[in-house]
């Protein structure tokens, strides 16, 4: 500036304007036309989606303004508010080197969840990001205030403050973890993934050539590895997702998720003809879930994982209440390595923020054999019974058919602190089902029998054994605490919940529990 020259209020008013107008335009056109070609959303774009409208308080927009080419450093960060409620946001702009973590980036990144901690507020990732940016590896990758500083605030942030992230594109290598400690993750199909090494490097170190979507692609994480929850459509409908999924959620572990009005269930068939009285006939859990819970309020947790457990979120009379449903079309119903596992962390998740638990129990037990043993189920399994019994929600179990094994533990029986165990008239309850006990305990005298004699002995001690576990036996003995009727459970539900609300549980003092792993 030639001395003695002054900047007039105008000047630097339209100065600031300028450089704000430059900066929100992101990185270089050929990069937002990339984003077009894959039908994918300017990262503001996704913003004024997701957030009500002029909501949006950014934080550091001008960090790295000084760089024309590192417009906010590629990571928007702020505060906004979904349906009126406020929460903190880091979002990666994909035009901006990549959406990659450079120096600044990451300092705002640390700020916002710092923010969201100490004000008790939700905080959502919007994902679009090439990872640690390497020309910048020393000032983002080793430090105490680094990179992985996020993951130890994310950890730190677990239980206390709902953390989302959503998968729009990439997310490789340590910045993988950024889904892994989160609490929900919705990843778009043919658009995200997450990886620890990229095709390219898994073909350099270990010879294996792999497609990226085989390697990390959203379809593979949500129906095979379990690290995406939600697969949505596209990058509208992952936002949509996310607003649908966060109305389950309350604003910390201090508080309650919000009451809505209250719906009638969905129309259908009664109850009692849903329910097949063929222990080992299959019916769909869904059809009895859609007759229980308020019309078109149940949105549903690892869908394409593990398909035997159904868990997700619905209402009942406008209440939220997490679900854990055995499907016996898929594998029976039986637990297996997965599905436990899958249960464990919707069980944690509904009790961090304070939902109660309604499990609908058709189990005949944990699976058995080399295979499953080999690979843990006994360990996995255990973590699903010490999620259940660390649920310090309102739990309330419905026996709606067979409750074998420890497969009755899994599903909160009477033993895990469960608030009450409901059976319909179709229940049972025992340590194997008729056909397995028959077996196990008169194994030598059926192989003396043959034909028809065989056939009628076990015919007879079947009969024998499912009178020793009728329900109504059962219930004399306190093993269940009512029995209800096919087309009262919606009823008897909503009834109990709203009497357990004031229910609180405290658990000896301890550092922390020890988990199967």
């Amino acid at each position: 500036m030639p001395k003695g020259m002054v900047i007039t209020m105008d000047e630097r008013q339209e100065k600031y304007l300028s450089e704000l107008e430059r900066i929100r335009k992101g990185g270089p056109e050929k990069y937002h036309l990339t984003l077009k070609k894959q039908n994918k959303l300017f990262v503001r774009d996704r913003l004024n989606l997701l957030f009500d409208e002029s909501s949006i308080l950014e934080e550091g927009t001008f960090s790295n303004c000084l760089d024309p080419e590192l417009p906010e450093d590629g990571n928007i960060v702020g505060m906004a508010k979904i349906n009126g409620r406020l929460v903190c946001f880091a979002a990666a702009d994909f035009t901006v080197k990549a959406g990659s973590w450079g120096a600044k980036g990451v300092q705002k990144l640390l700020y916002i969840q710092e923010k969201a901690l100490s004000m008790k507020l939700p905080i959502i990732y919007l994902v679009d990001s090439a990872g640690a940016r390497i020309t910048d590896q020393k000032e983002v990758f080793p430090g105490r205030n680094h990179i992985g500083r996020v993951f130890y605030n994310q950890i730190k942030m677990s239980g206390i403050i709902p953390q989302i992230t959503i998968l729009f594109g990439v997310s490789p290598a340590g910045a993988a973890y950024l889904p892994a400690f989160s609490d929900l993750v919705i990843m778009v199909e043919g658009k995200a993934s997450a990886f620890l090494g990229s095709p390219r490097m898994v073909e350099a170190v270990i010879g294996e050539k792999v497609s990226l979507e085989d390697l990390g692609g959203a379809r593979m994480h949500c129906n095979v590895s379990g690290l995406g929850d939600v697969l949505a459509k596209d990058d509208t409908h992952a936002i949509e997702l996310c607003k649908n999924y966060f109305a389950f959620l309350p604003q910390s572990c201090l508080e309650k998720p919000v009451s809505v009005a209250a719906k009638d269930p969905a129309e259908g068939r009664p109850i009692a003809e849903i329910i097949p009285h063929n222990q080992n006939q299959p019916f769909d859990m869904y059809e009895l879930i859609d007759r229980i819970v308020d019309e078109g309020s149940f949105l549903e947790y690892k869908a394409l994982f593990a398909q035997e457990l159904i868990t997700g979120w619905a209402r009942i009379k406008g209440e939220a209440v997490g679900i854990v449903a055995n499907q016996s079309k898929v594998k029976g119903g039986t637990l297996f390595v997965d599905s436990s596992d899958k249960g464990a962390r919707f069980i944690w998740f509904c009790s961090a923020y304070n939902i109660p638990l309604v499990f609908l129990a058709d189990i005949p037990g944990y699976m058995v054999g080399s295979q499953v043993e080999r690979a843990g189920i006994i360990r996995h399994g255990a973590k699903m019974i010490s999620a259940v019994s660390e649920a310090t929600v309102p739990k309330i179990t419905v026996v709606v058919r067979k409750c074998y094994g420890a497969g009755l533990y899994a599903m909160a029986g009477p033993a895990f602190g469960t608030d009450s165990v409901l059976a319909l008239p179709t229940a049972l309850i025992a340590v194997m089902g008729p056909e397995a006990a028959v077996k196990a305990v008169y194994s030598n005298k059926i192989d003396e029998l043959e034909g028809e004699a065989r056939l009628a002995f076990m015919n007879q001690k079947k009969e024998e054994y499912s009178d020793n576990i009728n329900i109504y036996g059962l219930a004399s003995e306190l093993i269940v605490d009512q029995l209800i009727d096919f087309e009262g459970i919606r009823k008897e539900l909503s009834y109990r919940l709203e009497a357990y609300r004031s229910k609180v549980r405290v658990w000896p003092q301890k550092n922390n529990p020890i988990h199967p792993v």
